[in-house]
């Protein structure tokens, strides 16, 4: 992309490039410096898990864009070194909480306890006080316990005996998520999954892939010599950087024809205004991370059915490969990709 682009996508109408870099503190060499950056820590993740790449993408994209990340499949895909990847080579704070049927909101946001030479009640903060929080099989913890994250997930606060706390900067939560058909897990309620920015599943690796984890080195000791990509610092220049990724309007009209189509069904229930604008912010994301400061047809797309599909009731349900062929189960498309089929981009 050349200096004059990119300058391009930072000015709006009325103002300069200077101007906007003053008000929000980000600049076009800001934009370059970070590219070279992602470029980097992508290539890096795709080191850490084989044969996803799309995946990884959608979850970075998730980070610069501000929100949850849910990750749905069977256990042992690679959910958990997923995140942690993500938490060490963005150099973010890191907290892990594996859901039990028996935990209580109190585990994750903390209590007050009371100092007895002080003679007074102290808060003590719980796991959620960290910058990537991973909830490790949350579908496993009751409907009470999952309900603790709601308000941190919304407005990153937690308020208990009646005093708030803000949680720190940036936070996000990841969230891996085992299917219903296994035993002992309660479904997550709409609210819930209405957190979640992206909802992803990576799936069984390639027989190369396979073969390459077989033959190579150990993951967890790979993840142990990676070295920080970014900081807090980029990670929320990254994050202002997505906020002036330009949507023309014609690339609106198409983002209001796919949702006016989400509520056309009588079998679900149609995308939210929150849930519209989800998208939007998945959408300038991705763009950010693609390399390039306006949102494309083709970058609504590629985030349409991680936005959607857990919105409009699509359950995961894991694939299964009998002789070498594909279930049906896998192959039977999803509510966002039927939509995205009926929906023409002009």
């Amino acid at each position: 992309m050349s200096q004059a682009a990119i300058d391009k996508g930072f000015t709006t109408k009325g103002q300069s490039t200077s101007e906007m870099a003053g008000n929000v503190a980000y600049t076009a060499s800001d934009y370059q410096h970070n590219q070279e950056k992602i470029a980097h820590l992508m290539a890096q993740l795709n080191q850490l898990v084989l044969d996803k790449p799309q995946a990884i993408k959608l979850a970075l994209s998730g980070i610069f864009a501000g929100g949850h990340l849910l990750l749905q499949d069977l256990p042992g895909m690679g959910k958990t070194t997923l995140a942690q990847g993500l938490a060490q080579l963005l150099g973010m704070s890191f907290s892990r909480v594996q859901f039990t049927n028996d935990m209580l909101p109190a585990d994750i946001l903390g209590m007050s306890i009371y100092n007895q030479s002080q003679q007074r009640f102290e808060f003590r903060p719980g796991p959620i006080f960290t910058q990537l929080l991973l909830a490790d099989e949350i579908n496993r913890s009751s409907p009470k316990t999952q309900s603790a994250l709601l308000e941190a997930m919304e407005e990153r606060q937690v308020t208990q005996d009646g005093k708030t706390y803000s949680l720190p900067q940036p936070f996000f939560v990841i969230a891996t998520q085992n299917p219903l058909q296994q035993a002992g897990v309660y479904p997550l309620p709409e609210s819930q999954l209405d957190r979640f920015l992206l909802c992803l599943s990576l799936g069984y690796p390639s027989p190369a892939a396979e073969r390459e984890i077989l033959k190579g080195q150990d993951r967890r000791k790979l993840l142990k010599e990676m070295a920080s990509v970014l900081d807090t610092e980029a990670v929320l220049l990254a994050q202002q950087g997505v906020t002036q990724v330009h949507v023309a309007d014609v690339v609106l009209d198409y983002l209001q024809r796919l949702v006016a189509k989400t509520r056309t069904s009588q079998e679900y229930h149609g995308l939210s205004p929150r849930g519209v604008l989800s998208l939007q912010r998945a959408a300038q994301a991705y763009a950010y991370v693609s390399g390039h400061m306006e949102v494309t047809p083709e970058d609504i797309q590629a985030v349409f059915a991680a936005v959607t599909d857990h919105r409009l009731g699509q359950r995961f349900v894991p694939g299964r490969v009998v002789d070498g062929q594909v279930s049906d189960a896998q192959i039977t498309k999803t509510i966002a990709q039927g939509i995205l089929a009926e929906v023409a981009v002009i």
